[in-house]
C-alpha cells in the first residue's frame, strides 16, 4: 500500500508546538504580576518539563535516528534526524532565555534581601560558617574518583549533579580527571545564619572546596555537570508473559538508569578541553551540549517555603487558597444518599476531592455495598484512597483495582501500592501489554432492600490527592442506571482482556472514542451543510491526533465554528485561510494545570462529555480511555458556564496564530482571569458544615452522681 501524502499546510511539528509551550509556560516566570517565588516556580517548571522532554521524546527520537530511519511523521513529513536537528537549535535559543529570565528574578529578589550566595561573593563570616559546615557535614560524606587506566569512567546516573574537573598531579605534572557525585543524602539548600535570607546550594559549596578535596593536584578546571538520559523504557511484551508483570517493570526501572545520554548541562565558564572530554566519553555532539548560568536542578526552589517559613513575607506567594466543598454538595448528609439522589459534579481544585474521599470511605463502612472497583493510574505517596480501599476488603466488600503500573516515572510508586493493596485481599489486575489504562473510573454497587444500585464515578484526571489541589480536572458522580450499566461492563470486560465492549453510554477507547467523537463532528457538519448553526468546543492538553485534526479541518471549511482551548501541543494550526479559517485555538497557562478535558458538540441543547482522553493518538488508539455524557441540564449550565468564562479569559488566555505562536490577547475591556474567577465563585457558594455537637465523655458513674446532685 503506497504511503499516504498528508496536507501539511495547517499542521504544525508536535516536538516543535511543545517547545512553544514551554515557552508560554517562561513567560509565567517573567510576569511581574505573579509573585517572585512564583515567578522561580515557574522557572522550575519549564527546567523539569524540558527535562522529562529529553528524557522521552527526544530519547525515543535517538532512538529512531540511530537506526537511519527515513520514516517521517504526518505534520510536517520530518524524518528523526530533522526532528532532532530542530529540537536542539530551539532549546539552546530557550538555555538563553532562561538564564536572562533566572538573573532578572535573582536580582528583584535581592532588593527585598533574599540572596542565593555563589561562594567567591560571600562574607567573611559567610565563609567561615560554610567552612566549618563543609567541614563537619559534607567532606564525610562525598566519594570523589580520578580518571585512569585503573578507575575508569563512571556512569553518570540520569539528571544527578556531579563536579568535574582537570587535575594537574603537583609532582609529576600529569593531567588526570575528577568526577565527585553531589550527595542526595546532603541538604541541597544551606542556610545562612542571619536576619536576613541567605541560602548557598551544596553543589557550590563543593565546587569552592575541590582544591581540598584533590590536595595532590592542581585544579586547572572545574563545573558542575547533569547528564540527561534517554528514559523512554520499551517494554518487551514476551518477556512479560513469561514472568510476573510486576517483576517485569522492576527490572525495567533499573534499564531506565542506564540508557543512552541525550544532553549534556554544564553550570559555568568550562574550558573547551573539559566539555570535550565529557562529550567523548559520553558520545554526545557539540548540539547536545548546553551551557547555563543558572542552576541545573531547580526543585530546590520548592523547598524554599518550609526552611525560611517565619522569613519570607506571603507577598513572595500566591495567596493562599483552600479546595472549597462544592455548592453541589450538602457536607452534612452522607454522601450516598446524595448521589443516589442527584449527579455531582466536582470542580478541582476549586472544589475539593474530599468529597469524593468520603464517598469511598463511606462505601468501604456500608453494609449494603457488596463491591468497589475502580482504575488508577497516578497515587499521592501518602493516598487516603488506598487506605479506604484496603479497609473495604477488610470490611468483607469486594474490591478489584485494575493498577496501571506504567504510568511513567510513578512506575514505582504504583508497585508499592499494589503490595500494600494485595496484602490487604484486594484484587490487583495490571494493565495490558499494548495498551495503557488511562481512564479515571470507580464503580460501587450495593444492594439495597433486593434491588442493585450502582454509583459511577469518572473523571478527568488522577485520584492523587496532592495534584487535585494543583490540576483544574472534573469529576462527576452519578447514580445513572444507563451509566451504571455501563461502568459495570467495564469493569466485566477489563477482567477479561475485551477491550472492544459495547457501551450505550460512555465512550471507551482504543477502539470506539475517537470513532464516536468523528461522528458527532460530522454530525455538526451536516448541520452546517443544511444551513443550520453547527458548532464544536473541545478543551484538552494536546491536539496530534491526525485524524481528528483532519476532520476538523473539514467540518471549518463547511462552515461549522470550532473552539479549542488547549493547553500544551497542538499539532493543527488555525485561521488558516480555505482550510481551518473558522478554528480557534487558546491556551491558559496560570496558577494552576489546565488538566479538563471536555467535548461539547452543538450550540442548542449540546451534547457534552468529559474524558480522561485527549485527542492525541496514544490516547485515542493505545490506551484505555473512557468519556461520559453530563445529562443533568444543571450539570451542563455548569459546564458551559465555566468553558464560556474560560473563553472570555484576557489574562492568563493566549491565542495561537497560523504559524503556531502564542500571543497576548489584546483587550480594554475587564480583565478575566478565569482561575481567579473560579476561586472566587467557589468560595462565595461553599455550604457551611455544620460542626458536630460534642460528645459528653463523662462514664456512667459520673452520670448517676450528676443526676443524683440534681434531684436532692
Amino acid at each position: 500500500m503506497p504511503e499516504r501524502i498528508y496536507d501539511t499546510s495547517y499542521t504544525q511539528n508536535r516536538e516543535l508546538s511543545w517547545l512553544k509551550f514551554n515557552d508560554r509556560v517562561l513567560e509565567e516566570a517573567n510576569d511581574k504580576s505573579v509573585p517572585l517565588i512564583e515567578r522561580l516556580k515557574f522557572l522550575a517548571i519549564v527546567t523539569s518539563n524540558l527535562d522529562e522532554f529529553f528524557m522521552i521524546r527526544v530519547g525515543s527520537l535517538s532512538d529512531m535516528a540511530q537506526l537511519k530511519s527515513k520514516k517521517t511523521e504526518n505534520k510536517k513529513n520530518l524524518t528523526a534526524k530533522e526532528q532532532l536537528d530542530l529540537i536542539y537549535k530551539e532549546v539552546a535559543k530557550s538555555q538563553t532565555k532562561k538564564d536572562k529570565t533566572f538573573i532578572d528574578i535573582e536580582t528583584e529578589l535581592l532588593a527585598h534581601d533574599i540572596k542565593r550566595l555563589e561562594f567567591k561573593d560571600a562574607t567573611k563570616e559567610e565563609k567561615k560558617y560554610l567552612d566549618t559546615y563543609y567541614n563537619n557535614f559534607i567532606a564525610p560524606i562525598i566519594s570523589p574518583q580520578i580518571i585512569d587506566p585503573h578507575h575508569p569512567f563512571p556512569h553518570l546516573e540520569n539528571k544527578a549533579l556531579y563536579i568535574a574537573c582537570i587535575l594537574k598531579h603537583r609532582k609529576t605534572k600529569d593531567l588526570t580527571y575528577g568526577i565527585i557525585s553531589i550527595p542526595e543524602k546532603t541538604r541541597r539548600i544551606i542556610s545562612i545564619p542571619g536576619d536576613n535570607i541567605a541560602y548557598i546550594l551544596v553543589e557550590d559549596i563543593i565546587l569552592h572546596n575541590i582544591t581540598k578535596i584533590y590536595k595532590q593536584y592542581q585544579v586547572q578546571d572545574k563545573a558542575v555537570i547533569s547528564v540527561t538520559r534517554n528514559a523512554d523504557i520499551a517494554f518487551d511484551h514476551a518477556e512479560m508473559v513469561d514472568e510476573d508483570f510486576s517483576d517485569s517493570m522492576k527490572k525495567l526501572l533499573k534499564k531506565r538508569k542506564r540508557l543512552m545520554p541525550v544532553r549534556l548541562e554544564v553550570k559555568g565558564k568550562a574550558t573547551s578541553r573539559l566539555i570535550d572530554y565529557l562529550k567523548e566519553h559520553l558520545e554526545l555532539t557539540d548540539e547536545k551540549v548546553f551551557i547555563a548560568e543558572m542552576p541545573l536542578d531547580m526543585s530546590y526552589v520548592y523547598k524554599l517555603k518550609d526552611i525560611f517559613k517565619d522569613k519570607l513575607p506571603q507577598t513572595m506567594y500566591y495567596k493562599e487558597f483552600t479546595p472549597q466543598i462544592s455548592k453541589r454538595v450538602d457536607p452534612n448528609r452522607p454522601m450516598i444518599d446524595q448521589v443516589l439522589d442527584h449527579d455531582v459534579l466536582l470542580f478541582y481544585p476549586y472544589e475539593t476531592m474530599d468529597d469524593y474521599l468520603r464517598l469511598i470511605k463511606e462505601a468501604a463502612n456500608d453494609p449494603d455495598v457488596i463491591s468497589i472497583k475502580i482504575t488508577i493510574y497516578r497515587l499521592a505517596k501518602k493516598a487516603k484512597l488506598i487506605k479506604y480501599l484496603c479497609q473495604a476488603s477488610e470490611n468483607g466488600k469486594d474490591v478489584t483495582v485494575l493498577m496501571e503500573l506504567r504510568a511513567r516515572f510513578d512506575e514505582e510508586n504504583n508497585i508499592n501500592w499494589a503490595d500494600t493493596l494485595e496484602e490487604s485481599g484486594v484484587r490487583v489486575m495490571y494493565g495490558f501489554e499494548a495498551y495503557k489504562v488511562h481512564s479515571k473510573v470507580t464503580c460501587i454497587t450495593r444492594l439495597k432492600n433486593g434491588e442493585l444500585e450502582v454509583i459511577s464515578q469518572i473523571g478527568t484526571g488522577n485520584y492523587n490527592e496532592n495534584t487535585a489541589k494543583m490540576y483544574t480536572d472534573i469529576s462527576l458522580i452519578t447514580s445513572d442506571k444507563d451509566i451504571g450499566r455501563d461502568t459495570v461492563s467495564f469493569f466485566n470486560n477489563m477482567a477479561i482482556a475485551d477491550l472492544n465492549g459495547h457501551y450505550d453510554e460512555l465512550l471507551a477507547s482504543p477502539f470506539d472514542l475517537k470513532h464516536k467523537v468523528l461522528n458527532y463532528i460530522d454530525l455538526e457538519i451536516m448541520k452546517a451543510q443544511m444551513g443550520q448553526k453547527g458548532y464544536v468546543l473541545m478543551k484538552m492538553n494536546s491536539l496530534t491526533d491526525r485524524e481528528v485534526i483532519d476532520k476538523l479541518a473539514v467540518a471549518s471549511t463547511a462552515g461549522v465554528k470550532i473552539d479549542l482551548i488547549i493547553r500544551g501541543i497542538t499539532c493543527l494550526l488555525p485561521m488558516i485561510e480555505g482550510k481551518t479559517a473558522n478554528i480557534t485555538i487558546r491556551s491558559i497557562v496560570g496558577r494552576f494545570l489546565e488538566h479538563a478535558r471536555i467535548y461539547v458538540f452543538g450550540s442548542d441543547d449540546p451534547v457534552i462529555y468529559i474524558s480522561s482522553a485527549d485527542m492525541m493518538t496514544r490516547n485515542t488508539e493505545k490506551r484505555v480511555e473512557i468519556a461520559a455524557p453530563i445529562k443533568e441540564i444543571r450539570l451542563k449550565k455548569d459546564i458551559l458556564a465555566y468553558l464560556e468564562l474560560q473563553m472570555k479569559d484576557n489574562v492568563k488566555a493566549r491565542l495561537i496564530d497560523q504559524d503556531g505562536n502564542l500571543y497576548k490577547i489584546e483587550s480594554t475591556d475587564e480583565k478575566i482571569d478565569s482561575q481567579d474567577i473560579m476561586m472566587q465563585r467557589a468560595i462565595e457558594e461553599a455550604p457551611k458544615k455544620v460542626e458536630e455537637t460534642p460528645k459528653d465523655n463523662k462514664g456512667f458513674f459520673d452520670l448517676i452522681r450528676d443526676f443524683l446532685s440534681k434531684h436532692r
